[in-house]
């Protein structure tokens, strides 16, 4: 290239095209990087095909990161938090990296919703749509939606989700219409993407939560359909995470002749 020198009116004449080309065709990284690319290819001599190459790889690299931050803001995570964060070895059982439909059955501080973000995270970073939500949150997401004469909008939304990761199932009584509505998003999902679901209760006291028998038969049966079944147990991960940080803050407080 030989663009060396300072900036001409053709340059300049060069660069608005590129601005307004950019705009027409939806490529703001290209718009912003083009002159600061050309420059590095000036210095570097690298050749028109070498430095269309690097424009375009940039825009192509930002638009991934871009989509891939809208993937993870649409599944709207209370918050972030990565396999890679969670003590595998805490919990013997569980498997690193399971991206296919999960049950996590444990009590409550055990690692479930940890691992279930985790899932849910780590698809949304492999191109997966991901939606996490509560199970008292879609409960009220769909009563609200059959008030409004919109359930089936609603409904084949979440069918289109590539995982959904449902939490707390079993933690809130539901009542007959909501445990209808539910089951409906579980059977429009059914075989065809996949559920990861968090619960604090086994499968035989779920019937304590649902109000139909026969309904609770057919929730466990299409959950538990090709599933891994992962058992988090019954100690507190978290607070076992909480008495190591202790700890290791003690013995470096002590290290350093500071008080604990």
């Amino acid at each position: 290239m030989t663009t060396t020198g300072k900036p001409t009116t053709v340059d300049a004449a060069a660069q608005a095209s590129i601005g307004a080309a950019a705009r027409e065709l939806n490529l703001p990284t290209v718009r912003t990087e083009a002159v600061r690319l050309a420059e590095i290819a000036d210095r570097e001599r690298h050749t028109h095909l070498r430095y269309l190459a690097e424009v375009l790889a940039a825009e192509v690299d930002d638009r991934s990161e871009r989509r891939r931050t809208r993937r993870i803001n649409n599944a709207k995570f209370p918050r972030l938090k990565r396999l890679a964060d969670f003590n595998i070895g805490a919990v013997a059982t569980i498997a690193p990296a399971i991206l296919e439909p999960v049950v996590l059955l444990g009590d409550s501080g055990t690692g479930k919703s940890h691992l279930l973000i985790g899932l849910g995270l780590a698809a949304c970073e492999q191109g997966r749509r991901v939606r996490y939500v509560t199970t008292a949150q879609l409960v009220n997401e769909l009563v609200e939606a059959a008030d409004e004469r919109i359930l089936s909008r609603v409904v084949a939304r979440y069918g289109r989700l590539d995982l959904l990761c449902l939490d707390e199932l079993i933690y809130v009584q539901i009542d007959p219409r909501g445990a209808e509505l539910l089951f409906q998003i579980i059977t429009e999902r059914e075989e065809r993407a996949s559920v990861a679901i968090a619960t604090n209760l086994p499968f035989s006291e779920w019937g304590t939560v649902f109000p139909d028998p026969r309904l609770v038969a057919a929730i466990v049966d299409r959950v538990t359909f090709n599933a891994h079944i992962l058992e988090t147990g019954t100690k507190s991960y978290r607070l076992r995470t909480s008495k190591t940080t202790t700890r290791t803050k003690r013995a470096t407080q002590t290290r350093w002749g500071q008080n604990p």
